[in-house]
């Protein structure tokens, strides 16, 4: 089973280019390598929007997204409106409180998806994902938007880290099996193991950051996507690379 998680797309409103990059021929083209590779199943984890919510921009990218007739999930980030997306998807069942967090089954494999667009999770979602974790018996794996650890990234550990790591980890720490968390938000690509949790971060489809400078730096424009295969007993995650493209 393939499923194909990308991030951060941040798209603008029609005819925009922020940062002299053409974010939606950023996503075309990531469209078109998604269909080539046919997973199964499309994630979308978070930060659709440049910097807010747009409805104009949620229909545009689930139009695009209709088309590949892929089944798909999304998840809001911190520059979406989580209660627009979610009704612009018709995902306003999966709703709690302006939140949008869900468990899904895939394949034979089960996946929660959480919201941490607010930069935290209420307290109704950790007592949500408790009980998620209490009636579990396998390997989960979970997607989110914020790393549920500060990643060794200077810049966005310093400005844009999850608020409640230690409330998150101590709920997933708690689980007797493994548990793979699939992220974004950092535009890095980093693998970082810490007791029962693989956390794997997603870099964006926008543009990458250097992971040495403490002040905003942009690191390279290639776009990428992530590569999930789950076999019986053991998956595989490669992260694939493409060319970004600049303003003409």
């Amino acid at each position: 089973m393939k499923i194909i998680q990308i991030t951060d797309l941040h798209i603008d409103v029609e005819g925009v280019v922020p940062f002299d990059i053409d974010v939606r021929k950023n996503f075309l083209k990531i469209i078109d390598k998604i269909k080539f590779l046919e997973p199964v199943h499309l994630v979308i984890s978070g930060d659709l929007c440049y910097r807010d919510g747009d409805v104009s921009i949620y229909k545009w990218i689930k139009k695009i997204v209709d088309r590949t007739q892929i089944s798909y999930s999304v998840i809001s980030g911190n520059h979406d409106d989580t209660k627009m997306l979610a009704n612009i998807f018709e995902l306003d069942h999966l709703t709690t409180d302006d939140e949008l967090f869900f468990a899904k089954k895939i394949g034979k494999s089960t996946f929660l998806f959480l919201d941490s667009s607010r930069g935290y999770h209420s307290t109704k979602q950790l007592k949500w994902l408790q009980r998620q974790l209490k009636n579990a018996k396998d390997d989960l794996f979970v997607f989110m938007h914020h790393p549920p650890i500060k990643a060794g990234v200077p810049f966005m550990d310093g400005k844009y880290a999850l608020q409640d790591i230690e409330a998150i980890q101590e709920i997933f720490f708690s689980y007797p099996k493994n548990i793979s968390v699939f992220t974004g938000h950092y535009h890095v690509e980093k693998t970082i193991r810490i007791k029962n949790l693989l956390i794997q971060i997603t870099p964006s489809i926008f543009f990458q950051i250097d992971q040495e400078s403490e002040e905003f730096k942009v690191d390279h424009h290639n776009i990428a996507l992530r590569e999930i295969v789950i076999e019986n007993n053991h998956f595989s995650s490669t992260v694939k690379y493409f060319d970004g493209f600049k303003k003409e």
